[in-house]
């Protein structure tokens, strides 16, 4: 690639999204923030001797391109499948893919590490960064630039501008970001001068200079510069050559630096520009209609049977706030928006401030619903122990994706909420089983009689029953018995437990009847119903769609080491492992509880 002058550079780019396109449209992705970035990904490989330059992506949603330049081109089409490609940068996966990224804003401080490393051990290498601007809004992004301008460190952070995330930017930032790139006075003195100059050789000696003095003509990169870095831009991030020729200079400048380029989410592909959000990771569609292949009918998934209950609630009551981290339409707060904009919160990539914004709004006698993807909830913990469980503060946790997410591997599993948040006071855990649990558990959090609740449920399609009925009210730590058996029992959280029902309908054709109890709840534990299982049965196995370290399999065998000792306690759920990509279905065989599994261990333990 380093041998092709630019004009056969701009052809690869051409070459490299037509076949993200096809590959995507077969074998979905996050295909259109990587639209955007090819020529970035193209340009930084042209212009930098990587892998000894160190290249450090931000999330990976934008690094299709890098990864098919790398020498990753033919497993590219099984990009996110189980046992191809991650989806995001992986460092077991190629020495290009400097650190592994599966959540957002992390690039700046790892890159800064590299950095800071190299410097110590004499090495002589540049460090790139790139950022996108929806994950600039995230905490650990700032952190990460005021720590790098303080130590004067070598090192070039990117800020990919294409003024969307997954929905639209929001912000004091993104708006900061919008007036740079529109900046009139410096705009107009940089047409001014290009225009009358015609040689190719000034304009390369004058970019040079103004790259070096840019803030004596704007002073719109302030923020940036306050906190020590040299700010360049905007740039034209789909501009072959003024990438290329801009990167070549800023390789010549010391010191740490943000390049400002603007970007085209969906660059290339029309239905991808004219529709960016959708097209984020479309799924599988026509490459020639574009036309979104999605399945017809079925089932509400367990997200919109969120958004919509959440409007019900709140029409009732006028304390009710909704609150996400970026995620509205995937987690279905869109419902609550468009009837409510005054009650809801798009609060940007800040996992942290969403729940501190929300022990806030409590403090002041509001009912705040904050949402947030389990995986993300991770980098919150601090806040949710701080900010709401200490002072107790009622605040209900809707944690979407729960439990074993499918093709984005082991950086978006819900693998560990159950665990983390069980050692926690104040704190109330459900898991309901279907969709009319999920909605009487979030009527019922709002009741007197519940503090803090968080209530998990998966990504995907609900069970299909009718789900708009009267609310009922759900006693906090009650399980229910859903088949009456003996010998052998089995307890299950959360929608596993629709699995474990068809293994136990099997089992009774082989001629057990086991007990089956849908707990419900994890913390208060439903002590009572353990009892009862242990009455009736020797064996009791614990069925769970999270890690079995910490989660129902703990709660349960400690309770029953005090209380019933002798009793045999099997444990089904996430080992302790991190579990990669594929489809929910491949990856719960992997982990050894579907249907197969339960139905295994009943017959073994009768």
């Amino acid at each position: 690639m380093k041998g092709l002058d630019l004009g056969q550079l701009t052809s690869l780019c051409s070459e490299i999204r037509e076949y993200m396109v096809e590959c995507c449209s077969k074998n979905p992705g996050h295909l259109g923030a990587s639209l955007g970035a090819v020529e970035l990904a193209v340009a930084l490989h042209y212009v930098y001797d990587t892998p000894k330059d160190k290249l450090v992506w931000d999330v990976g949603h934008q690094a299709y391109a890098h990864k098919i330049i790398t020498g990753r081109r033919e497993a590219f089409v099984n990009n996110r499948k189980k046992g191809g490609l991650s989806g995001f940068p992986k460092m077991s996966e190629s020495e290009y893919d400097i650190l592994g990224a599966g959540h957002t804003s992390v690039s700046i401080s790892g890159a800064l590490g590299i950095a800071e490393a190299a410097r110590i051990k004499g090495e002589k290498r540049n460090v790139v960064a790139v950022i996108g601007d929806g994950a600039m809004t995230g905490g650990l992004a700032f952190e990460g630039l005021n720590n790098a301008g303080a130590l004067k460190s070598n090192i070039l952070v990117i800020l990919n501008d294409n003024q969307i995330s997954i929905d639209r930017n929001v912000g004091a930032l993104h708006n900061y970001l919008v007036k740079i790139s529109v900046s009139p006075f410096y705009n107009k003195v940089k047409n001014r001068i290009w225009s009358i100059l015609g040689n190719r050789g000034l304009r390369r000696l004058l970019q040079k200079f103004m790259l070096s003095t840019k803030l004596a003509f704007m002073k719109n990169g302030s923020v940036f510069q306050g906190l020590g870095f040299r700010y360049f831009g905007t740039i034209d991030g789909n501009d072959m050559g003024e990438l290329v020729t801009t990167l070549q200079n800023l390789k010549e400048i010391e010191g740490p630096k943000l390049l400002h380029v603007r970007t085209l989410k969906g660059k290339g592909y029309e239905p991808a520009e004219k529709e960016q959000s959708v097209w984020h990771a479309p799924g599988k569609f026509d490459v020639a209609t574009g036309e979104r292949l999605v399945s017809a009918g079925g089932p509400l998934r367990y997200q919109d049977i969120f958004g919509k209950t959440i409007v019900e609630l709140a029409r009732a009551d006028e304390r009710i706030v909704g609150i996400t981290p970026a995620m509205v339409s995937g987690c279905s707060l869109t419902y609550m928006m468009e009837e409510f904009p005054g009650r809801s919160y798009d609060v940007g990539i800040a996992e942290q401030h969403a729940v501190t914004f929300s022990a806030g709004m409590a403090a002041n006698g509001m009912l705040p619903f904050c949402n947030i993807y389990s995986t993300f909830m991770q980098r919150a913990y601090d806040s949710i122990i701080h900010d709401v469980a200490i002072p107790n503060l009622k605040v209900i946790f809707c944690l979407d994706r729960g439990g074993i997410v499918g093709e984005d591997g082991a950086t978006h599993h819900g693998a560990f909420d159950l665990a983390y948040l069980r050692p926690i006071p104040n704190i109330t855990i459900a898991a309901p089983m279907n969709e009319i649990e999920l909605r009487n558990m979030l009527y019922s959090a709002t009741l007197p009689e519940y503090g803090i609740t968080a209530i998990r449920y998966p990504r995907g399609n609900s069970e299909g029953l009718e789900w708009e009925k009267p609310f009922e009210k759900v006693e906090p730590g009650k399980g229910v018995v859903v088949n009456d058996g003996s010998g052998v029992a089995v307890l299950s959280l959360g929608t596993i437990g629709n699995r474990v029902k068809k293994a136990v309908a099997r089992a009774k054709d082989a001629g057990v009847d086991p007990l089956h109890i849908n707990m419900r709840f994890l913390k208060p534990l439903d002590t009572d119903m353990v009892d009862y299982a242990c009455s009736r049965c020797n064996t009791i196995i614990t069925v769970e769609d999270g890690a079995v370290m910490g989660g129902l399999a703990s709660a349960v065998s400690e309770y029953i080491s005090a209380s019933h000792p002798g009793k045999k306690v099997v444990s089904m759920g996430i080992p302790d492992k991190f579990i990669e990509q594929g489809t929910v279905d491949e990856l719960i065989s992997e982990c050894g509880y579907n249907v197969d599994n339960i139905y295994d261990s009943i017959i073994s333990a009768r």
